[in-house]
């Protein structure tokens, strides 16, 4: 009782005297669940035990629209707000329509919640804000609606009762909240484009998001379940997850000539392993003196380290349906997954609310990439200028306006999922929704529709038929 005591007077001091930048999850643990004492009672191999394998259809069920609750004391909430002002400023100030945004060096803390869904409890989960320049942007807009990271077993040190927690197999799992999407359709929509190009990316699904951080439930509205590329994507797309996974992000993930650091790669897997050499030969690779002089002697090299069908076949999905927001315009937003069978880099998107729109920041890519700095985007501008990858990716465009983002399929997608999340997406309450009215969603929708449309006219003019 002595320790829980001077546990809450430190913590009550250290939030009075503002120091919010070096609180610990062990320090908001101790504030109300000292000793642990707590019994599973809700455990079962197939919900709870990291023996089951992920199960897809439960998780990441299309057709339906699932409640998931996340309880969390008032201490933690008040503890991770403490938190996102530290690394953002006052909520509510500085703010706008996607203005204000700015990135932090740390992610937000950890600390552990209880999650209910279908009746059942999965006990003392990581729960943190995430994002970046959207999180930020929410925040200081004043938005409560905050996108969400859950860790099955985070605190597994301190709770050994929840060792190798699993959600259905997951480990960790992202709640998405559609920032500047009134649509709410474009994450998933995007994500299952390329996989159903066959491409690996994320398996998503609707969710409905009920917040209890001491007043009782409240709706903090429609989110995007997305799974993690870390945990279950490469497990379950790839015959082996023993490769170095990146998510590459800094001026180095252009992979313009000499750009390459360490820092920028950053590794998912393998991160005690100080080996980024598959990195460094794709840069030597890609920047070879003899790309104009020798092609073929080029591209047969490039392709002992970059699996180039994939880049190519994503690069003709994500510029026909259009998404700015990655490689070609920003540097973040994709990762690398060197698969240990064919000892290739493979391409994974990621991260999908800005795709299926014109775009900001100079907007989307055209199909020919005119305008683009071939220096400063290599791996599109080089793999372009050669003819035989041009051929391959025109090919690969065509495939996709014909199949996956074909106008008459997609608009029935864009139909069949507007129908389904509409009920949940209108009735978000003020303080926790981007939509201004209901209106908003059905309008986003019709621009998704006609923007499909206007796809279809662009490569048709592209290709010249």
């Amino acid at each position: 009782m002595k320790k829980l005591l001077l546990s809450i007077i430190l913590l009550s001091l250290f939030i009075a005297c503002s120091e919010v930048d070096s609180i610990t999850p062990e320090e908001i643990i101790e504030e109300d669940y000292s000793d642990g004492d707590f019994e599973p009672t809700d455990w079962g191999v197939a919900t709870h035990s990291n023996d089951a394998d992920p199960n897809f259809a439960e998780v990441f069920e299309d057709n339906v629209v699932k409640r998931i609750d996340i309880v969390v004391t008032s201490a933690r909430w008040q503890a991770m707000l403490d938190d996102m002002t530290s690394l953002y400023g006052n909520f509510g100030v500085g703010g706008g329509s996607g203005g204000g945004a700015s990135f932090a060096e740390e992610n937000p803390v950890f600390v552990p919640a209880e999650v209910f869904y279908e009746g059942q409890e999965w006990y003392r989960v990581g729960l943190r804000f995430k994002g970046n320049s959207s999180l930020s942007s929410t925040w200081k807009s004043g938005n409560m609606k905050l996108s969400f990271k859950l860790d099955f077993d985070e605190f597994e040190d301190n709770y050994p009762q929840i060792k190798n927690q699993r959600f259905f197999g997951f480990k960790k799992l992202s709640l998405k909240n559609n920032f500047n999407d009134k649509s709410m359709l474009r994450e998933k929509v995007a994500a299952d484009i390329f996989r159903n190009a066959g491409l690996a990316s994320s398996h998503t699904a609707f969710y409905r998001v009920y917040v209890d951080n001491g007043s009782g439930p409240v709706y903090f509205g429609l989110y995007t379940m997305v799974e993690e590329v870390d945990d279950t994507l490469i497990d379950t797309q790839f015959s082996d997850n023993d490769g170095n996974l990146y998510q590459p992000d800094g001026i180095g993930a252009s992979f313009a000539e000499g750009s390459f650091t360490e820092s920028v790669f950053v590794k998912e897997t393998n991160e005690d392993d100080a080996d980024w050499s598959d990195i460094q030969n794709l840069f030597s690779a890609l920047h070879a003196s003899n790309r104009t002089s020798d092609p073929a002697a080029w591209r047969a090299n490039l392709e002992t380290v970059l699996d180039t069908d994939v880049f190519l076949k994503y690069l003709a999905a994500n510029t026909v349906i259009q998404n700015w927001d990655t490689y070609g315009r920003m540097t973040h937003n994709y990762f690398l997954y060197n698969n240990p069978d064919t000892k290739l880099l493979n391409w994974i998107p990621w991260d999908n609310n800005e795709a299926l729109q014109t775009g900001n920041m100079g907007g989307s890519l055209p199909l020919n990439f005119s305008g683009l700095s071939s220096t400063q985007w290599p791996l599109i501008g080089y793999l372009y200028a050669d003819p035989v990858y041009k051929g391959k990716y025109d090919t690969y465009v065509e495939e996709v306006i014909n199949g996956v983002f074909s106008t008459s399929e997609i608009q029935a997608v864009y139909t069949e999922y507007a129908t389904l999340i509409e009920p949940y997406a209108t009735t978000e309450t003020r303080g926790y929704t981007f939509l201004n009215s209901s209106a908003d969603f059905q309008s986003a929708v019709s621009t998704l529709k006609s923007h499909a449309a206007q796809r279809a006219a662009a490569v048709k003019a592209y290709l010249g038929n």
